[in-house]
């Protein structure tokens, strides 16, 4: 049995599903750092991130329509735009104990990748698009339901979205749309540091930091919120 092949089974196992077509998982699996090395045996999981990413937001969007049937298109996205992210493809993959099984490069294992939050949701996006194309919608389905559901029970109220209510705060009073920039990017490529700056007419600015552009942004703006808000 080669290495490869056990973490398939193994990995069938955890997601539920015993495949017809393994090697759509055995691809899954396999990080594009691979195709820089010369023992690359087989295609990398990029092409079936970009289908499991569509897939996966179809079944959220339809999942929250049916499980919120009262709430307005507002709210609705903002469910989704959390399910959907970075962090919460990565917390699947964490659940489903992923990242041991992924192939990586000698160099991106050795810098940490197995800890990248970007690499686990890139191969759980691609785990998606595998059980979609091996078992179609339905089984693609069931894992998504199954293993975002802890997602969904935490949100019973729509999450906040700071960048949304900053850009409405300021339309409302025709200050025009907040201006964000990259100040500082530091730490490790796996463990990555992001310092965000937002400012908005005469409140100035301020500076929000996260692990992600996308969290700096949302720490920034709500520091302006805030501070906007105080104002009036």
């Amino acid at each position: 049995m080669t290495v490869m092949t056990g973490r398939v089974q193994g990995l069938q196992d955890r997601l539920g599903h015993r495949f017809a077509k393994p090697e759509l998982l055995r691809q899954a699996l396999v990080h594009s750092s691979v195709a820089n090395t010369p023992d690359r045996r087989s295609g990398t999981n990029e092409r079936l991130e970009f289908l499991g990413d569509r897939v996966l937001g179809v079944v959220i969007a339809d999942l929250l329509l049916r499980l919120f049937p009262n709430e307005d298109e507002g709210a609705i996205a903002r469910r989704y735009a959390a399910l959907v992210r970075r962090e919460a493809l990565a917390r699947v993959a964490a659940t489903i104990s992923l990242a041991p099984d992924i192939l990586l490069s000698p160099a991106e294992a050795d810098t940490g990748g197995r800890d990248n939050p970007g690499i686990l949701a890139d191969c759980c996006e691609a785990i998606v698009a595998a059980l979609y194309l091996d078992g179609g919608l339905e089984a693609a389905r069931v894992f998504i339901e199954r293993e975002w559901e802890p997602l969904l029970v935490e949100a019973i109220i729509p999450p906040q979205d700071a960048k949304s209510a900053l850009q409405e705060w300021s339309q409302a009073r025709g200050l025009g749309l907040p201006f964000y920039r990259e100040v500082e990017r530091s730490g490790p490529s796996h463990a990555p540091s992001f310092a965000i700056e937002v400012r908005l007419g005469d409140l100035g600015a301020v500076i929000g930091v996260g692990n992600s552009k996308r969290t700096a942004e949302q720490a920034a703006a709500q520091v302006l919120l805030d501070r906007a808000q105080g104002k009036t």
